[in-house]
């Protein structure tokens, strides 16, 4: 069992997500939640998954000077790709529900990357999920983002909640990646991480 296998090291996740601490904790592993600001800003030339590739290493450099021996860091980004371009975090009431009204209908990828970084090493993954929404009418859009405030999520939705329940006719891919993380590829990359 990974547990097992990781019971000398110490896992610190850089992570504010709920979402992304729960896979940790439902996967049974100790983690060290450490949270450090950092301007996610990419260059422009960035594409699809370069740019979540990109912010999840930027993310591990405030905390590369303070690993120790058995630290394994993680950090990840998620982005939602439509329509040749990266929808973040909607900013408001009014862009999260321009997203979604642009999602409407439509297929989009969820690309979210994960990087692993110790102090010998770093090493990032990426899984892309395509998500299918329904024509989804502007009552729907209007009632989500009122009563589920989707701010902190890429794209302006969760699929776990109201919207996905009744707006997601099919998906491509990982489930979990879309919800934040690629979890059996977060556990795979963790098992290559300390074989020996």
């Amino acid at each position: 069992m990974l547990n097992e296998k990781l019971k000398d090291y110490h896992i610190i996740l850089a992570s504010g997500s709920p979402r992304r601490q729960q896979f940790f904790k439902d996967l049974g592993l100790d983690f060290e939640k450490r949270l450090k600001k950092v301007d996610e800003i990419y260059p422009k030339r960035l594409y699809k998954y370069e740019i979540s590739d990109y912010l999840a290493q930027l993310k591990a450099l405030p905390h590369k000077d303070t690993l120790k021996d058995k630290d394994i860091l993680i950090t990840s980004d998620t982005i939602v790709w439509h329509n040749e371009e990266a929808l973040g975090k909607p900013k408001s009431k009014q862009e999260a529900i321009d997203m979604l009204t642009s999602l409407s209908g439509k297929m989009h990828e969820v690309v979210t990357s994960v990087c692993f970084t110790t102090n010998s090493l770093e090493k990032t993954i990426n899984h892309i999920t395509k998500v299918y929404f329904k024509e989804l009418t502007q009552d729907e859009i209007e009632y989500y983002v009122t009563n589920f405030e989707p701010y902190d999520k890429a794209g302006a939705y969760g699929i776990q909640e109201w919207i996905g329940q009744i707006g997601i006719k099919k998906i491509e891919g990982s489930y979990f990646n879309v919800v934040g993380m690629p979890v059996y590829e977060v556990y795979r990359a963790l098992e290559t991480l300390v074989e020996p």
